[in-house]
């Protein structure tokens, strides 16, 4: 079977697919590469509450409340400015592979409207005679 003859639902299809990058899977790699960092920044932001914490449990009064406090607040607004970061460096990395896929949809209709003005002007023209 020829490449271009292959269909999306068949089976080879899709491997077709995968083996000469007609569908790039950067987006869904990046999807999963997202939720992972909020996961790692989440344990992040359960340690540095912890440690807040403890710090306050730890301390006889209200010294380790005042210490604690500033910890946890801190860390809290560490946690919130990693998330807006990291999701912003996720946002552009696919707007970066979207603007590929724009390019080549734009290319292929290009390479389309070049072959269809190619084979107009081609086309023999019958004489009256």
């Amino acid at each position: 079977m020829a490449p271009g003859t292959r269909t999306r639902n068949s089976a080879g299809g899709a491997t077709w697919l995968f083996l000469t990058f007609d569908r790039m899977i950067a987006g869904e790699i990046i999807l999963l590469v997202y939720w992972g960092g909020l996961g790692v920044i989440a344990l992040i932001g359960f340690s540095i509450v912890g440690a807040g914490v403890g710090l306050a449990l730890r301390s006889d009064g209200l010294a380790g409340w005042l210490l604690g406090a500033p910890v946890l607040i801190g860390g809290l607004l560490a946690m919130a400015a990693l998330t807006l970061l990291w999701r912003a460096s996720c946002e552009f990395y696919i707007a970066i592979f979207r603007i590929s896929e724009d390019l080549r949809a734009l290319r292929r209709h290009d390479e389309a409207a070049i072959a269809a003005a190619s084979a107009k002007t081609e086309r023999p023209t019958t004489s009256a005679f």
